[in-house]
């Protein structure tokens, strides 16, 4: 179901100065983050197209559309395939730490989903061998999922197990997130081995996401070791920018 169009009152732009120095887009796009942040337009709302708008305030295609995209990438609003231009959720911070996105999300206040994607046996290759320290050819549960938040899109999940853990339940997993399986049978995550980055999004992780296509992505690649030194899983994970971000504390030595 798309969500609800919201029409944004005229009051809202009645004291645009249409003579001024000031450029009208910045103008539109401080007024509508304004609504955004106080509430008029709430998340997950979607904003009237930017024709019936700019006829609405009686300004160019353009205009409206450079003030939509500042918001855009102010991670605001997103535009979405089929639905249109929507306000975000609320992005997800996750600090680096050693947690699951699944708890992110849930400490977060949103509801995590999950769509399994793929859960099959198959042989270990010379990078997955190596990140597990199993011998290549050794059977490796993988897993591929998007996990959702409130039911939009977040991240796509590929992770590498060794074989211990082919026996694990893809709906269990899809439930509950697959660090609260690993607790469930004893295993206690210690410490893990992390690399975050960037890419552009490949043609299936853009429909996936529903982001345009070779859109920025945030990556993470972790291998987690359980408290006796030994490798548990391997994951490469992409994450939208605008719903989702690393952070980090440091500290001077």
């Amino acid at each position: 179901m798309n969500p609800t169009e919201q029409i944004l009152p005229l009051s809202i732009f009645m004291d645009l100065e249409r003579t001024g120095p000031i450029p009208l887009y910045f103008q539109v796009s401080t007024r509508i983050e304004k609504a955004i942040l106080d509430g008029t337009l709430p998340a997950g709302s979607r904003l009237e197209n930017e024709v019936a708008l700019g006829e609405r305030l009686g300004l160019s295609r353009p205009t409206i559309r450079r003030a939509i995209q500042d918001l855009v990438d102010k991670g605001l609003l997103v535009r979405r395939r089929g639905i249109g231009t929507q306000v975000v959720h609320g992005q997800v911070t996750r600090g680096v730490e050693l947690t699951s996105l699944n708890d992110d999300l849930s400490r977060s206040g949103q509801k995590p989903s999950t769509d399994m994607l793929i859960c099959e046996v198959i042989a270990a290759d010379a990078k997955i061998a190596e990140e597990l320290a199993v011998e290549v050819g050794a059977p490796t549960l993988h897993l591929k999922r998007v996990r959702k938040a409130d039911g939009v899109p977040v991240s796509v999940l590929e992770n590498w197990l060794p074989e211990e853990f082919i026996d694990l339940n893809p709906d269990d997993i899809a439930e509950h997130g697959l660090y609260a399986v690993f607790r469930s049978r004893g295993v206690t995550m210690r410490v893990a081995k992390q690399r975050i980055g960037a890419r552009k999004s490949t043609n299936l992780e853009s429909e996936l996401l529903d982001v345009e296509k070779h859109a920025a992505l945030l990556t993470m690649d972790r291998t987690a070791f359980d408290n006796s030194g030994r490798a548990v899983e391997f994951g490469h994970h992409c994450y939208r920018p605008d719903l989702y971000s690393f952070s980090v504390t440091l500290v001077e030595k």
